[in-house]
């Protein structure tokens, strides 16, 4: 089944901890527990938050717990790890069977927290389905996860405005541009003997010739379309041939469409080593090597070094 959403979380928490009968424990014994309570295969458990640094089901179940922790249900005697209080027994007692975070706003302490962080605002109606519905749904993730939904929302838009303009650039100017991605990859040298090389291209099927590295030890040709049809099997037959003309070894297919399957099947079978570059992943590697595109903001995500407040 799907990782529950944290919310979903706190009510089986709050009872693992009345069921051990007051005793501390670790926050690893309830990801094993609670896994178990929801089912939950070892690819579940092991699915990661899009920033590929957290497991999404250790990321929710600390967030269920921290919840409960601020409204005052467990304490944390250090961190890590978590004790139900009378006030949680109270509650377990009561079996909810779903405790939120308007729930906890009854905690003053909860309440507290929340106004302090600000992390409860009221739902807005806007033209862009932000309003209460995407509000609502907000509430049900975790600082991570809606970073990194954030962060995945401005990455998709900057890839559609990337491929809307390279689209409509000269074809002389994109092959310009495949060179100064490939020259920021850490291909060709420098961005003047990269340019030196791909002038002497101009052989039936290639657009340009390119050092795999500073030395020249081997060249990889390239194949630059700027396409709105989808690329077939047959085009990249002819690269291929291509490619056997000049006893080349490695080549680079670039369009800003797509390829179909029979193209992808073909490229994977030849001799030759032929890289298949799509319009996705041609605007992904241009946003990774800052190709057409400039930082316009910085965060970073930091948590409390613990070790620096414990005693020696």
């Amino acid at each position: 089944m799907p990782v529950p959403e944290f919310n979903e979380i706190k009510a089986p928490a709050l009872q693992f901890f009345a069921e051990k009968g007051g005793s501390p424990h670790k926050i690893s014994e309830v990801y094993g527990a609670l896994a178990q309570h929801f089912n939950l295969t070892v690819q579940d458990q092991n699915e990661l938050l899009p920033s590929g640094t957290q497991r999404r089901w250790h990321n929710r179940t600390n967030w269920a717990c921290y919840d409960l922790y601020r409204a005052g249900l467990l304490d944390r005697p250090k961190r890590g790890v978590y004790v139900i209080t009378e006030a949680g027994k109270q509650v377990a007692a009561q079996k909810p069977k779903h405790i939120n975070r308007e729930f906890l706003m009854q905690y003053p302490q909860f309440a507290q927290f929340v106004k302090t962080t600000d992390t409860k605002r009221e739902p807005v109606s806007t033209s862009d389905g932000s309003g209460p519905e995407a509000h609502s749904e907000g509430r049900d993730k975790t600082p991570e996860e809606l970073i990194g939904a954030a962060y995945q929302l401005l990455h998709a838009t900057i890839k559609k405005d990337l491929l809307d303009l390279v689209k409509k650039m000269d074809p002389f100017r994109f092959e310009q541009l495949v060179v100064d991605l490939l020259v920021a990859m850490g291909y060709g040298g420098s961005r003047e003997e990269a340019a030196h090389v791909t002038k002497a291209s101009g052989d039936e099927g290639i657009d340009g010739v390119i050092n795999e590295d500073r030395l020249g030890l081997d060249v990889i040709y390239l194949q630059a379309k700027r396409w709105q049809q989808t690329v077939g099997r047959k085009e990249i037959q002819s690269f291929v041939g291509a490619l056997a003309g000049q006893q080349a070894h490695k080549g680079v297919f670039i369009t800003t469409s797509d390829f179909a399957d029979t193209a992808i099947t073909y490229a994977k079978k030849v001799s030759q080593k032929v890289i298949l570059i799509d319009g996705d992943r041609l605007a992904d590697l241009m946003i990774q090597y800052d190709i057409g595109v400039s930082k316009s903001h910085s965060y970073q995500v930091k948590h409390v070094d613990i070790d620096y407040f414990e005693s020696d």
